[in-house]
């Protein structure tokens, strides 16, 4: 059983703001009462292990923080073609093993994958542009990290908060 709580935005959209389920696939629904979902709030699956996949509308454009945060065996997702802000530690503590940013999200803030310890390919589809510090801290196990020449990618972006300011 997939239960899902929703909220009405300013643009008459929808936010997805709650979940309660234990099946190892998710399908997040498109609409609400007619009306597309956009936004899928923070934490809103954080501390399921149970999921495997899950399924995001293409009318998706924001995903909060924290969202899949301990989904531990999490490992496979399709972000929508029309996403363009992962808020922060959005995958943190999860699973996920792969992964293809569209081209629509410009910037990738600090902790996104913050200790995804089974990441291993990421893929950012040209149109990134940034990619801040801290971003993919922990994610040891990334070998294959495939982006534009002109994305700027801080310093930073694959240590540590701790191990940055060990430097100083």
């Amino acid at each position: 059983m997939q239960e899902f709580r929703f909220k009405q935005v300013e643009d008459e959209t929808f936010c997805l703001m709650g979940y309660q389920g234990d099946e190892k696939e998710v399908f997040i629904p498109n609409t609400h009462y007619g009306q597309p979902v956009t936004i899928i709030f923070d934490g809103v699956f954080r501390f399921h292990p149970e999921i495997e996949i899950i399924h995001i509308p293409k009318t998706v454009t924001d995903l909060g923080e924290f969202v899949f945060e301990g989904c531990d065996n999490l490992r496979h997702i399709e972000l929508p073609e029309k996403l363009r802000d992962m808020w922060g530690n959005t995958f943190a503590r999860s699973g996920i093993e792969e992964i293809t940013i569209p081209g629509s999200v410009m910037s990738l803030a600090s902790g996104t994958f913050t200790d995804c310890k089974n990441l291993k390919k990421v893929v950012c589809k040209p149109g990134m542009k940034k990619i801040r510090a801290w971003a993919f801290a922990g994610c040891g196990q990334l070998k294959e990290f495939i982006h534009d020449s002109d994305v700027e990618i801080s310093a930073e972006a694959f240590t540590r908060r701790e191990d940055s300011s060990l430097r100083k």
